[in-house]
């Protein structure tokens, strides 16, 4: 799908691999279909509650909750991306559309030894990622998928997107971003994912 051309696009790394084997990590079969897959039933979230906020907080100077208005009103970006699900499926060329992670945390001034990000969601799901990875120029918070909303099974009203690892750390109904000093596990990681989960080098399981 095209993307709007009043919006910037930015084109994810491993999308230029080359063709479609080129760009299909080992251990990966592509699809065309986008798979549901999750834990639990999929929460009932009303985003223009009072009661909904996404909050930047934790190794911060300045801790703030954004409305999802808000978010929707921030200068979006189109991300033309590659999906790797840890399950060993892959979607080529999808194109996302949200607010950059980079504009969410540097408003918030990261401290010093700030080095990682845990993302917190709907129903206590919690995932890491290491800051600068978090912060990449290919990643957002999404909220449309090929130009509409995205579905509340994929993670409406809002998801992170970090489309060079595993799908599992593009957290699902993200409503917070905690920047911490060290890393921790998050609730697949703690159950036997990888603390970093690279689909290039297979790391799927284990710390």
């Amino acid at each position: 799908m095209m993307s709007d051309t009043s919006r910037p696009t930015v084109v994810s790394p491993d999308t230029l691999r080359g063709d479609k084997l080129a760009r299909t990590p080992p251990g990966q079969q592509l699809t065309a279909k986008w798979p549901v897959l999750h834990y639990g039933s999929v929460p009932k979230v009303d985003p223009y509650s009072p009661n909904w906020s996404l909050r930047i907080f934790g190794l911060v100077e300045n801790e703030y909750e954004l409305t999802y208005d808000e978010i929707r009103k921030m200068p979006a970006v189109d991300v033309v991306c590659d999906m790797h699900c840890v399950t060993h499926w892959s979607r080529l060329n999808n194109t996302f559309t949200g607010v950059p992670t980079k504009a969410i945390i540097e408003r918030a001034k990261p401290k010093a030894n700030a080095r990682f990000v845990m993302c917190h969601s709907e129903a206590g799901f919690t995932t890491n990622v290491p800051l600068d990875e978090f912060i990449a120029d290919d990643c957002i918070l999404a909220y449309q998928w090929e130009g509409k909303d995205i579905e509340p099974d994929h993670g409406w009203p809002l998801r992170g997107l970090v489309p060079q690892l595993y799908l599992w750390k593009s957290a699902k109904w993200i409503r917070g971003i905690e920047l911490r000093a060290t890393d921790a596990p998050g609730f697949w990681e703690q159950n036997g994912y990888h603390m970093h989960g690279d689909p290039w080098a297979e790391e799927r399981f284990g710390w």
